[in-house]
């Protein structure tokens, strides 16, 4: 059975597709001193203004492995290559007193033998230095989630479920009630009209509003009778006989019409003059 599984991955390795997820064409390898303590690396102990190898550097995902490689610019020759799986220790170390430049365990097979060393990595600018750790980045968090999905799949395996579907020779009986003449009515309203009596159903009647009708419209005026008519004017008066009448009174009483009061103030009288009434006429 192990053998049958090794042959599986082994297959399944090879039918997968690789996927470019970085690529820069200038990066530089330096040749580092081992280390002897545990302590990180540091870029300053390198002499980075002399590299040993300058070329391209490709992140390609195939499967769940990673592969850094580090390719001649003009004919695409494997310079090295490192390996990032899950479960073993990470290839890229980053120095602590720079972000351009990393610590790259790379392997080789000589001689069916796997053997790794340690090289240092440089980036002349920062922004491909942090797009190489992203793209790290990006497949572990695809592996974790992989792995996540693969744990949930055989916990939902594991448990127990139950089987709902229909054997062989077995039926499914459905009994409906159907109920006739079923009013939409509510209950309480109902009830309310059963508890009433036939006497009080009987008696208790609608009251009827009486609505008044409107007046008569009044009756139109009678014409005005030529009896009750008013009694026409003279139509032989004339101003002259208005004015013959004014002059028939003497003068005296003109006078005596005419003189104010004693109490009355000149101001108080007021002014009737309106001109000439037979120049008006």
């Amino acid at each position: 059975m192990e053998k049958e599984k090794k042959i599986d991955e082994k297959e399944e390795a090879e039918e997968a597709i690789e996927l470019i997820l970085f690529q820069v064409p200038e990066c530089y390898v330096y040749l580092i001193p081992p280390r002897i303590s545990s302590a990180s690396y540091r870029a300053d102990e390198w002499n980075v203004n002399e590299w040993a190898w300058e070329g391209a550097l490709k992140v390609i995902s195939k499967g769940e492995e990673c592969i850094i490689r580090l390719e001649d610019k003009s004919t695409g020759e494997l310079y090295a290559q490192a390996f990032l799986r899950d479960g073993e220790p990470h290839p890229v170390e980053a120095v602590i007193d720079s972000s351009r430049y990393f610590a790259l365990r790379v392997e080789e097979n000589i001689g069916g033998r796997l053997r790794h060393a340690f090289i240092g990595l440089g980036f002349r600018e920062r922004t491909p230095a942090y797009d190489f750790q992203a793209a790290l980045h990006d497949h572990m968090k695809y592996l974790n989630k992989k792995k996540t999905a693969e744990e949930m799949e055989q916990q939902y395996q594991r448990t127990s479920s139950v089987d709902y579907s229909l054997k062989e020779g077995e039926k499914l009986v459905l009994k409906l009630k159907n109920k006739s003449g079923c009013s939409t009515g509510s209950k309480f309203f109902e009830q309310g009209l059963n508890n009433l009596s036939l006497e009080e159903k009987v008696d208790k009647k609608v009251p009827v509003i009486a609505i008044i009708p409107p007046p008569p419209p009044p009756a139109p005026l009678s014409p005005v009778s030529p009896e009750k008519s008013p009694p026409e004017l003279p139509s032989n008066l004339s101003l002259k006989e208005t004015s013959e009448v004014k002059n028939s009174t003497s003068p005296e009483e003109q006078s005596i019409e005419s003189a104010p009061p004693e109490n009355q103030n000149t101001r108080d009288i007021p002014d009737d003059d309106f001109g000439d009434f037979q120049a008006a006429g």
